[in-house]
């Protein structure tokens, strides 16, 4: 869909507004946007640390906590009990809006006074049970080191984007399933390993786009198939000796890594990994219908530019959350709300512009951790009449800035960039981020040379691990840094015949970021028929793309 191309005014970039874009724009009273959709992107980011975490104390009850907030930040942390209770009410901190001077001066001022939750969990999905280390996340069990997951997840670990999953490790993107380790979109499946792209599939290792296969190793593009070994079939008993040849042994497992990156290449791959999605453009769209430039979208409606969300409607600008929700505008983490315009943890609101950590609440403006708020501004009450006076004349002030209907700016940030998801999708160096007006932290916590047990010295052979490992510590062989081993994370391996990683978490999560793909899309056409596409995979990468329709014929 053709429309006007504009320059974004921070990076130069030429972007394309048209007419469905004008017409949502219209209806949330906003001007067409000034940047353009990565640096839109790049603005929200900063405001979504998932997985760097800290460790502080709660200022109100004084004991230990992990927080996402990192130990020099200005933001004042309450641990998530002392947060969420009646021991505090944000509206003591209400301050008089000032037109005389800068509204998001006199913003950002409150959100430092106003005390923020040390980890992102949203109580419409529910409470999370031993799982401290976990940041964004809701309704977990026993979980460490997961993010941007939930509901229903138990005894998982260094993984994001899982729901209802039990005993996963090392994964991105699951639901409704177990025993899964180093998954890239592993769906409805049980017992897999090195799996991307793999659905209703069982006991099966080293899977490439496959779906509903039993007893697979190292296949790409199968369907309905069990004991096949590098795309063959093999008798049940054959295929059970070479397997055994491979599990276990770390040496073995990394020469056969090589192995299955080859034997793939000669494989056609789909433009995108949608299913069941009408209208979309993007990449992991599940069952949702008119999604453009979207990624990781579950049951969406008509969005354009959101990432990482469940069931939203006729929204823009999207990262995380969204369930039940529509008409919302440059949001974090905002959902079971309507009509919200930059937002950043609101739930359970309407009719909000601009507000952080609201919930209950209905037409407010520029407020910070209030809950059943009406008529605020800045955390303080006014009457109706006042209230609608004063935020014509704030939005009037946006719209001279060029401001209105966007994120809230840099300044404002909470995280460094580097700390984000945004230097997971859409890296920066730290030169570009400080000219870009992002913080950048170059104090990250990461222990290096203390480790007890080399990687040279680690048993090849989960079998021959013993039980002192998870008194030892490890080091990377990729960044060097420490690491460590937890119980249920050995118990894993063990049971499935998996190989001590070598890597560290933040490593090992880096890489299957890779293999997931850019958030980027590029033009193409497909290998087969020419037909014009937008996929993930760049032109210059060797991969041969099909479109959807000629890879149905191809594969299945």
């Amino acid at each position: 869909m053709e429309g006007e191309q504009k320059k974004c005014r921070n990076c130069g970039a030429s972007f394309s507004i048209d007419a469905s874009d004008k017409s949502f724009y219209e209806k949330m009273g906003v001007p067409v946007p000034a940047l353009c959709p990565v640096c839109r992107f790049r603005r929200r980011a900063v405001f979504r640390n998932e997985r760097t975490l800290y460790k502080q104390f709660c200022k109100l009850c004084g004991k230990s906590v992990i927080t996402m907030y990192h130990p020099k930040s200005p933001h004042i942390v309450y641990c998530n009990e002392c947060w969420w209770s009646d021991k505090w009410d944000a509206r003591t901190y209400a301050q008089d809006y000032d037109s005389a001077t800068s509204f998001f001066g006199q913003l950002h001022a409150l959100a430092l006074k106003v005390p923020k939750v040390a980890t992102y969990s949203t109580a419409s999905m529910g409470q999370n049970i031993n799982s401290e280390y976990t940041n964004f996340a809701g309704s977990n069990k026993d979980c460490y080191l997961c993010f941007n997951s939930g509901p229903r997840n138990e005894n998982c670990a260094y993984s994001r984007g899982l729901m209802q999953c039990r005993d996963t490790l090392d994964t991105y993107f699951s639901e409704d399933s177990e025993r899964i380790y180093e998954g890239v979109n592993v769906q409805k499946s049980t017992g897999v390993a090195w799996g991307q792209n793999a659905l209703e599939s069982l006991d099966s290792w080293f899977l490439l786009n496959c779906a509903s296969v039993q007893n697979c190793f190292g296949c790409v593009n199968l369907r309905h198939k069990s004991f096949y070994f590098l795309n063959e079939p093999l008798e049940k008993e054959t295929w059970k000796k070479r397997v055994a040849e491979i599990t276990g042994s770390y040496s073995r497992i990394e020469q056969f890594k090589k192995v299955f990156e080859e034997h793939a290449k000669q494989f056609p791959r789909r433009e995108n990994n949608n299913l069941k999605s009408v209208g979309c453009t993007g990449d992991y769209i599940f069952e949702s219908k008119n999604c453009r430039d979207s990624f990781e979208v579950g049951k969406g409606e008509d969005l354009r530019y959101v990432f990482s969300v469940k069931t939203p409607k006729d929204s823009y600008d999207l990262i995380g959350h969204g369930r039940s929700s529509e008409l919302l505008l440059e949001g974090v983490g905002v959902g079971v709300s309507q009509r919200v315009k930059v937002g950043w943890f609101v739930e359970n609101s309407h009719d909000v512009e601009y507000c952080l950590a609201v919930r209950g609440s209905e037409d407010c403006f520029g407020c910070v951790g209030v809950k059943n708020g009406k008529y605020c501004i800045l955390n303080k009450q006014y009457s109706e009449e006042v209230y609608t006076r004063l935020t014509s004349s704030i939005v009037e002030e946006l719209k001279t800035a060029g401001e209105y209907g966007l994120f809230f700016p840099p300044s404002m940030g909470f995280f460094a960039y580097n700390e984000t998801v945004g230097q997971d999708n859409l890296p920066l160096t730290k030169e570009e981020a400080l000219a870009q007006g992002f913080r950048w932290e170059d104090d990250i916590p990461a222990t290096k040379g203390h480790e007890t047990l080399k990687p040279d010295q680690i048993p090849d052979h989960i079998k021959d691990v013993p039980d002192t490992i998870l008194k030892e510590t490890l080091a990377c062989i990729s960044c060097g840094r420490n690491y460590r081993l937890i119980k249920p994370e050995l118990e894993m391996y063990r049971r499935a015949l998996i190989p001590i990683p070598r890597k560290c978490f933040n490593c090992r999560h880096l890489e299957r970021l890779a293999r997931r793909g850019p958030f980027t899309l590029f033009d193409r056409t497909c290998a087969k028929c020419g037909k014009g596409i937008r996929t993930n995979y760049s032109p210059e990468r060797p991969e041969v793309v099909l479109c959807e329709s000629c890879y149905q014929n191809e594969v299945i």
